[in-house]
């Protein structure tokens, strides 16, 4: 088995240690065959610690070191000033403590890191339609700045997610978004079906800069449509597999 890590990076994140771990190079096998991080799956658990620890020593920390959140799809933030005991009802995570990992799990939904070199903190966030929707990216700088950080500052990367191509949405999932704004028409193009096809970065991307970001990037990685490298729910589900594995990206000072 091969134990090569295919690691995504951003130079927008020069500096910070950082990474969007793609699926090659870790120990699961079958359906989940790679670098399979979500301990929520129904892979072999010994797998996915031996994947996490890969990815811990990637990073360069021991395995504790690599704080997650138990992901709920809400704009809730993590403070992270220790290492926690048991995950934390989560989808974001912010520290200015070096040698902690900020990790979210990711197979379609945006993650997202974000960075202040100059004031020293860190953070990660799991975004997919609905916590975008609800703030889980402003949330994420807020809670920055409330340890010192600057957005004009700050630089924050969307890593492998589904792209707007593969993306089918109903009617009423896009009227929700016209309700909030009807300038999101923006992210919605008709699909070949007939249905709307949403630019879930494109969308994020928005987000961010309207909040003031110095800096905001996708790295154009769909994973939908890139199966040798990226896990993703959408595409499994498609193919009518019972389950999927989920991305690792990671950050520290």
């Amino acid at each position: 088995m091969p134990t090569t890590l295919d690691i995504l990076t951003s130079p927008a994140l020069s500096g910070v240690t950082h990474g969007f771990f793609t699926r090659k190079g870790g120990a699961s096998s079958g359906i989940f065959a790679g670098l399979n991080c979500g301990h929520g799956s129904s892979d072999q658990t010994e797998a996915v610690a031996l994947n996490r620890a890969r990815v811990a020593t990637a990073m360069g920390v021991a395995p504790a070191a690599l704080v997650g959140v138990h992901q709920i799809h809400s704009a809730d933030v993590l403070l992270v000033e220790e290492l926690p005991a048991a995950p934390v009802r989560a989808d974001a995570l912010v520290t200015k403590r070096p040698g902690i990992v900020l990790s979210v799990l990711t197979a379609d939904c945006q993650p997202v890191l974000f960075a202040d070199r100059a004031a020293g903190v860190v953070g990660a966030a799991h975004a997919g339609w609905r916590g975008s929707r609800d703030g889980v990216l402003e949330a994420t700088l807020d809670a920055m700045e409330a340890l010192g950080a600057a957005r004009a500052r700050i630089s924050a990367v969307i890593g492998p997610c589904i792209s707007q191509r593969a993306y089918e949405v109903g009617h009423d999932f896009m009227e929700t978004f016209l309700s909030d704004d009807p300038q999101a028409a923006r992210f919605f193009a008709a699909g070949p079906a007939g249905k709307p096809l949403f630019d879930l970065p494109g969308y994020g991307l928005s987000r961010l800069r309207a909040a003031g970001v110095g800096q905001a990037e996708w790295t154009r990685h769909c994973t939908y449509s890139d199966p040798e490298r990226f896990y993703s729910f959408r595409r499994t589900t498609h193919a009518g597999e019972a389950d999927y594995g989920r991305l690792i990206s990671a950050i520290r000072l």
